[in-house]
C-alpha cells in the first residue's frame, strides 16, 4: 500500500496532464476523460500536425490566375478545380478543414497511441495518469472512441479531391505504426517525422490532385524538423524509458545530443529553403527561413536536456517555427502574387 502510495504521488508530480484547464471548469465529468484522451488540453500537438498541412496548401495555392497558363502541367488541375471561385475562397476553405481534421486525427493518433501503450504509460510517472491506465477510461470504450473520431476525420477527408483521399487512406499506415516503433528501433523520432508531416503532401494535392518535388522537399524539412522537437521532447522520459525498455533518439545520442540537434535544424532549413526556391517562391520568404535556423539554434544552445520542464517548454516553442514558416510563405506568394519587386 505504501508503495502504491508513493507512485501515485510521484505521478502527481510529474503528470503531463494540466489541471484546473477549460476541461476541468468547463466540460461535465463524464466528457473530461475523452478530452484528455483526445489532448484536447495540450494544443501543441495538435498545432504541429496542423502546420504542415498549412505549408503545403499555402505552398501550391501561391499561384495565382495571372501566374498559372492553361497549358501548364499543374494548370490544368488547378483551373478545373479552381473554377469561378477566387483563389482566398479555397485557401480559407481548404484551411479550416484541415484545421478539424488536424483536431480530430490527433485526437484518434492519442487514443490509439494510449490503448497501445497503456502497459508502459502505467510504469512511467509522466503518463502513469492518462485516462487508459488510471482507469477513468475502459480500453473497450476508448476503442469505441477511437472508431469514431476515425469517421469524422472520414468524413471531412472526402470533401477533397480523390487523390487527396487515397493520400489520407495512406496515412493510416504510419498512424497505426508508429506507436510500436519505439519497441523496436531508436528513431521513432524519424517515423513521427513521417507521420506528422504527411499533412505538407496532402495540402499540396488538395490543390493540384498530385505530388511535385516542391513538396516533397518541404516534407524533408519537415522530417528533419521533427526529429529536432521531438528528440528534445524524448529528453523528458530518457530515464523512464532505459528502465522499461523503450528506445528513443534521446536514448540513442545520449551526450551527443547537440551535435545531432545541429544537423537535423540546418537539414530542416535546407530543405525549406530549396522546396522555396524550386517552387519560385519570392526571395523574401528565405528570410522567413533563416529566422527558423536562428530560432532552432537558440533551442539547441539554451534547452538543458537534463531539466523535463525545459525540454517540455522548448518542444512548445516550436509553434513558433509554424508561424514563421507560414507567414513566409504567405508573404513571399503575396509580394509574388501582386507583381511587386524588392529588387
Amino acid at each position: 500500500m505504501t508503495d502504491t502510495r508513493q507512485t501515485h504521488a510521484q505521478a502527481e508530480l510529474r503528470t503531463d496532464i494540466p489541471r484546473g484547464s477549460w476541461i476541468d471548469r468547463w466540460l461535465p465529468a463524464a466528457a473530461r476523460p475523452y478530452a484528455r484522451l483526445m489532448r484536447l488540453d495540450r494544443p501543441i500537438g495538435t498545432w504541429l500536425l496542423l502546420f504542415p498541412c498549412w505549408w503545403g496548401l499555402a505552398l501550391a495555392t501561391r499561384l495565382t490566375a495571372q501566374h498559372v497558363p492553361r497549358d501548364s502541367f499543374h494548370g490544368a488541375y488547378y483551373w478545373a478545380s479552381v473554377g469561378y471561385s477566387s483563389d482566398s475562397d479555397h485557401l480559407v476553405t481548404r484551411a479550416f478543414l484541415f484545421a478539424i481534421g488536424a483536431l480530430v486525427m490527433r485526437g484518434a493518433g492519442c487514443t490509439y497511441n494510449d490503448i497501445i501503450d497503456r502497459d508502459f504509460d502505467a510504469k512511467v510517472a509522466r503518463t502513469a495518469l492518462r485516462p487508459i491506465p488510471s482507469g477513468d477510461v475502459s480500453v473497450r470504450a476508448a476503442i469505441i472512441f477511437l472508431l469514431a473520431q476515425l469517421l469524422v476525420g472520414l468524413v471531412i477527408l472526402l470533401q477533397f479531391n480523390r487523390f487527396t483521399v487515397w493520400l489520407g487512406v495512406a496515412s493510416l499506415a504510419l498512424i497505426f505504426t508508429y506507436p510500436l516503433m519505439k519497441r523496436f528501433t531508436y528513431w521513432p523520432q524519424a517515423f513521427l517525422g513521417l507521420t506528422f508531416n504527411w499533412g505538407i503532401l496532402m495540402g499540396w494535392a488538395a490543390v493540384f490532385g498530385n505530388l511535385d518535388w516542391a513538396a516533397l522537399l518541404l516534407y524533408a524539412g519537415g522530417i528533419a524538423w521533427t526529429l529536432h522537437y521531438d528528440t528534445i521532447y524524448a529528453h523528458q522520459d530518457k530515464e523512464d524509458d532505459a528502465l522499461i525498455g523503450v528506445k528513443s533518439t534521446a536514448l540513442r545520442f545520449g551526450d551527443s545530443t547537440e551535435p545531432a540537434l545541429l544537423l537535423f535544424s540546418c537539414a530542416a532549413a535546407i530543405f525549406f529553403g530549396a522546396s522555396f526556391i524550386l517552387h519560385n517562391v519570392h526571395w523574401i520568404a528565405l528570410i522567413g527561413v533563416a529566422a527558423v535556423l536562428v530560432h532552432l539554434g537558440w533551442q539547441i544552445r539554451s534547452v538543458d536536456l537534463n531539466n523535463p520542464a525545459d525540454c517540455l517548454a522548448k518542444f512548445h516553442s516550436n509553434r513558433w517555427i509554424g508561424w514563421i514558416m507560414l507567414v513566409s510563405i504567405l508573404i513571399g506568394n503575396a509580394v509574388l502574387g501582386t507583381g511587386v519587386s524588392l529588387e
